[in-house]
């Protein structure tokens, strides 16, 4: 076994890196009307995109699948090697067949592909090769650029393969975008884990009711400090005569004034004027509000009523939640 040195090892992960990347800016730069008709294809697709593929272009099919199900096109991964024992089964007319493979001959695909054409399914191939089988068979095509892969004999795909899972994710996006889906269309498919967790809206986390601390502008501060002691949010909104929030108490300004504290109410304690947000925002939203100007809690309003109070959120409330170990 021949042995290399670290620095030497760093060496070829920087070329492998740079080779793929160079791969990468060629594949953009062949981005053209055939990438439009295969967005406009699924686009158009009244039911399934199907992806598929053999080896390691079935493993970035695979991905591929899951990133437009996760951006709103209906897809599934279907593996040509079983299609050709029962799996064609998945495939339905209507379908929109999207095949990966570098050379574009692989045997195992043809089987899956005759049989999509027979019953109906469009088919979008992806492949180095433009005179391949797969190529001519497609009713669409996507041609890679012809580059080396990564390895030194240049033969394990490598270079092929990010293409490949460069491409799947450029025609999702750009479908998604197509769709116009926003940020809480992908909240509806990414219901768990961080995602769903940041396209949450703050009026499902906001502290509401009767965990909401507000006391009157005339209110002792005897009773203002029992009131945050009793809520624990660190702060209290000051409320006028008709409930709109016309300031707030922090810890902060406690410390600030503690000399005089207690001969004072709570309008001579009070931050005027404070920063909301509307219940709308999305905590990722919000918690860029709260860094960007250093604070830790904001009252929570209604687009149509900015000056009454219907909840508060801290910053603890929408950073994002530890994820369980195993």
């Amino acid at each position: 076994m021949l042995r290399l040195t670290g620095e030497l090892h760093q060496k070829i992960g920087r070329e492998v890196i740079e080779l793929e990347a160079n791969a990468l800016s060629a594949l953009a730069e062949m981005i053209g009307e055939d990438f439009s008709a295969v967005v406009g294809e699924i686009l158009g697709c009244q039911q399934r995109v199907i992806v598929s593929g053999i080896g390691k272009s079935g493993h970035i099919a695979r991905k591929v699948a899951a990133t437009l199900a996760a951006t709103g096109t209906p897809a599934n991964f279907v593996h040509a090697g079983e299609a050709a024992h029962g799996d064609a089964g998945m495939v339905m007319p209507g379908d929109l067949l999207l095949v990966f493979s570098n050379s574009g001959d692989t045997a195992e695909l043809q089987p899956l592909c005759h049989y999509a054409r027979r019953i109906g399914c469009r088919l979008v191939g992806v492949s180095r090769n433009p005179d391949s089988l797969l190529m001519r068979m497609a009713d669409l095509g996507l041609q890679l650029p012809d580059v080396p892969e990564a390895c030194s004999v240049s033969l394990a795909p490598t270079t092929s393969a990010t293409m490949m899972l460069a491409l799947g994710d450029a025609l999702a996006v750009a479908v998604m975008r197509s769709r116009g889906l926003s940020g809480h269309d992908i909240r509806a498919l990414h219901p768990g884990g961080e995602i769903g967790h940041r396209l949450r809206s703050v009026a499902d986390v906001m502290h509401a009711g009767d965990r909401l601390p507000l006391v009157a502008a005339d209110t002792p501060m005897t009773s203002v400090l029992m009131t945050m002691t009793e809520k624990r949010l660190g702060m209290t909104g000051v409320v006028d005569g008709e409930q709109r929030l016309v300031g707030i108490i922090t810890d902060g300004d406690l410390r600030r004034r503690a000399p005089d504290l207690m001969r004072c109410t709570a309008a001579d304690i009070m931050t005027p004027d404070p920063t909301t947000i509307p219940r709308g925002a999305l905590i990722d939203e919000a918690l860029a509000m709260m860094r960007a100007h250093l604070i830790t809690v904001r009252f929570v309003v209604d687009e149509d009523a900015p000056l009454a109070p219907l909840g508060a959120v801290q910053i603890f409330d929408i950073a994002a939640p530890p994820q369980p170990i195993g």
